[in-house]
């Protein structure tokens, strides 16, 4: 049980402790407001200050020391939200993993990473036996493994004042406050190193663009190990708004009926998410009462169905945003009143982000033309986890090389194409994969899309098109689609080959992963 503290939160802390994440978002809250609710439960400001601060306390008192690296494989809850916290406000750096990561990959991770401590979810238990040397908290209830601390344990002790901050370490904005692992070029994963400073600009560059206050309420379907998910935490919790959590996407409807049920505001998705929503839900035929504002990122969104979801929910204000991991999260957003007008475009640069479209040799291409996105800002990270070699490549002078293709007309907008190497070149003209896929998207019995190239005597590389019907069972659907494709798609870039699929595959944050469709 999670004791509310009594005393106020705010209470003067005897150093301070602005530029740790933690304070940042929980400091000065209302104990009382709630700040996560769970399938199972609600939980306050108050018991997350509380739990927060044990957390910290029980790292600091066994022997964790500043920069230290801090395993978290859980699913977005209390447990997850908690240990990230109280990782962080005890000076340690977090390393949130999905819990369906491959063993191979864990393992890579732990020698880079060389952990301390882990915080592991009761079904991620099994990866214990990877974890030598590490002292380990578990959320179990029940038959605890011999050596795990038990989370439940720990919070049940006298409650600790999140407002004495006496023994905790100095804070600085520079200080590295997590280590964000996504796959790098070679397949393995790489860990983008992001400081408490990093978090609290970003945080505060995205507030404003969605004019979020303490009266706002999100649904987070997207996992909090995530660079976009926890973006929704950070921003959420520092406005003192409320996060509900729900891993039920695959049954869609049991999810929209939950936003209207807990009186959401708003709700954040990749690309699949809202493809899903528009033509596989009843999204459509529903009405949210509450809902504000929806956000779309981590990929780009077909204009289809931009339009779509304007049609859909026309007093609902929609943000379309991009971002990256190295750039903690989020880099340009397109205000909602240009959806209809500019449903292609990825926006402009956040507050505190300097964004520019260049060529190879590092200077703006002219407008119109087609370069690579760079950004600069306090949101950009600090590098890659012990890869200079990647970390000169990409952070050159503090400048992020983001690797995505995009083209700014001369009014300032961006216009994303594809990633540097999501290209096919076919018939010897370089083509983009994404503006293909958005081509197919058109056609109004497809899902989803996803295309790559493949060898061709002729054409040097011609184009295979994994496809989602939205009628898997239609036995005209192939003829109806490669009819839609002569008529609507130059014919050296009609698909040579259809795959049908019932859905695509993807990772657990929902976006598509090509390298699986290349191994077909």
């Amino acid at each position: 049980m999670v004791s509310v503290l009594t005393q106020s939160a705010a209470a003067a802390s005897p150093r301070s402790h602005a530029a740790n994440v933690a304070d940042f978002l929980l400091a000065g809250k209302d104990p009382a407001r709630t700040a996560l609710l769970t399938l199972q439960e609600s939980f306050t400001y108050g018991q997350l200050q509380s739990a927060v601060a044990a957390i910290a306390e029980f790292l600091r008192a066994n022997g964790g020391a500043k920069g230290d690296r801090v395993l978290l494989l859980a699913d977005n809850s209390f447990f997850w939200i908690v240990s990230y916290l109280g990782t962080l406000r005890a000076g340690l750096v977090a390393v949130p993993l999905p819990t369906t990561i491959e063993p191979e990959n864990l393992g890579h991770i732990v020698q880079l990473a060389e952990p301390r401590f882990a915080f592991l979810q009761e079904k991620s238990a099994a990866f214990a036996q990877q974890l030598s040397n590490v002292l380990i908290v578990s959320d179990a209830k029940k038959s605890l493994t011999p050596g795990l601390v038990n989370f439940h344990t720990l919070l049940d002790h006298d409650a600790i004042s999140f407002a004495d901050g006496s023994r905790l370490p100095e804070a600085s904005a520079a200080d590295l406050a997590a280590l964000m692992f996504t796959s790098g070029s070679t397949g393995k994963p790489r860990g983008v190193m992001i400081s408490h400073g990093n978090i609290i600009a970003n945080t505060k560059s995205i507030i404003p663009c969605l004019n979020l206050t303490a009266k706002d309420r999100v649904m987070a379907v997207l996992p909090f190990y995530y660079c976009f998910g926890a973006s929704l935490l950070h921003t959420h919790l520092r406005v003192g708004a409320s996060v509900v959590t729900d891993s039920r996407f695959m049954y869609p409807d049991k999810v929209l009926q939950r936003m209207v049920e807990t009186e959401c505001t708003g709700f954040a998705g990749v690309p699949s998410h809202f493809q899903i929503l528009l033509r596989k839900s009843s999204l459509p035929r529903m009405t949210f009462p509450h809902l504000r504002y929806v956000q779309q990122a981590g990929g780009h969104l077909a204009p289809v169905f931009v339009r779509e979801l304007a049609k859909t929910l026309p007093d609902v204000e929609i943000f379309l945003m991009y971002g990256q991991t190295e750039a903690t999260a989020r880099l340009t957003c397109l205000s909602p009143d240009l959806v209809t007008e500019r449903p292609n475009s990825i926006g402009k640069a956040i507050p505190g982000v300097k964004i520019r479209v260049v060529n190879e040799a590092g200077y703006d291409v002219p407008l119109g033309e087609s370069g690579e996105i760079v950004a600069e800002g306090s949101n950009v990270a600090l590098g890659y986890w012990h890869d200079r070699e990647a970390t000169a490549t990409t952070f050159r002078n503090k400048v992020l090389h983001t690797g995505d293709i995009a083209t700014i007309d001369k009014d300032g907008f961006l216009y994303l194409l594809d990633r540097t190497r999501d290209f096919v070149k076919c018939g010897g003209e370089r083509v983009s994969c994404q503006a293909l896929e958005e081509q197919l998207l058109e056609f109004d019995g497809l899902l989803e899309a996803a295309v790559i190239g493949i060898p061709d005597e002729v054409l040097g590389e011609a184009i295979q098109a994994f496809v989602v019907p939205r009628d898997f069972q239609s036995t005209d659907f192939e003829d109806q689609l490669r009819q839609f494709c002569k008529l609507n798609i130059p014919l050296k870039l009609n698909p040579k080959v259809f795959v049908k699929l019932q859905s695509l595959p993807k990772n657990s944050a929902g976006k598509v992963l090509k390298p699986a469709l290349r191994k077909m």
